[in-house]
């Protein structure tokens, strides 16, 4: 039955892309891996190696339903105060996560690309995903973005400092600072505004994520802990942001 549903909700959202509003770029905060292996009385690395599935999952049904961009927070500038084993089995998963993935996103043709401060990355971890990037390159499907080492607040002090830098040097004129020049020194500068957030566990709050890039983003909380999201939950988020009316500051009328 839950094979059924899927699927028609799959051939629904291919036939509603042209009707419907359809979400461009997602991003997700995968939240509760810790507080679901607890439940099960496991340590938290079995929540966060379970939680991988669920990422397999949304990133292969993203591509099939046709959503641009897919960007996950996979560990934020935060994370690296948890307890040194736990940070230290976390880079080791991401790693051994990059290379079992690589067939997989050359099979569904998604390229990956990565955003935070990768230069506090193990040398290891960088270079595993720099080989990943490299070999995923010229694959046009689906931009799937690691969000790794990243914090809103980090990256929008580094653009501050890329611009001031800049403007001392004569080649920005501070009267000339946009949105657009703002938006060419972010981490993100090559990708589009997020269209829906999605954050599971039943945490309400963005966690310095994304704080700029979600300024007209439609925000969609769940109680699943991620290693739980499955493809019916990912229809859930993209149904309810399609009842949604985006208006970017302008009336209802305005857009009829």
């Amino acid at each position: 039955m839950v094979e059924i549903l899927v699927f028609a909700a799959i051939k629904m959202t291919q036939e509603n892309h042209k009707e419907q509003p359809f979400p461009k770029h997602i991003a997700i905060i995968m939240d509760g891996n810790g507080r679901w292996a607890k439940r099960k009385g496991k340590l938290r690395i079995f929540g966060h190696e379970n939680g991988t599935k669920a990422v397999r999952s949304t990133v292969e049904t993203c591509a099939k339903i046709g959503v641009e961009n897919l960007t996950l927070y996979a560990f934020s500038t935060e994370n690296w105060k948890r307890p040194k084993l736990e940070v230290q089995t976390l880079m080791q998963l991401l790693i051994s996560s990059l290379r079992k993935e690589l067939d997989t996103l050359k099979k569904h043709d998604i390229r990956l690309n990565a955003i935070g401060n990768l230069e506090s990355l193990p040398v290891k971890v960088f270079k595993e995903l720099t080989h990943v990037i490299e070999a995923t390159s010229t694959n046009s499907r689906m931009t799937l973005n690691l969000a790794l080492s990243y914090g809103s607040r980090d990256e929008l002090t580094h653009c501050m400092k890329e611009i001031g830098k800049k403007i001392k040097k004569n080649i920005i004129s501070p009267e000339k600072i946009d949105e657009s020049v703002i938006n060419q020194h972010l981490y993100t500068r090559n990708l589009p505004d997020v269209d829906l957030l999605i954050r599971t566990s039943g945490e309400q709050r963005l966690s310095n994520f994304l704080l700029w890039q979600i300024a007209y983003a439609e925000l969609y909380f769940t109680d699943v802990y991620w290693p739980d999201f499955r493809d019916e939950h990912l229809y859930e988020a993209i149904a309810n942001y399609q009842k949604r009316e985006r208006r970017f500051g302008k009336t209802s009328e305005q857009l009829n």
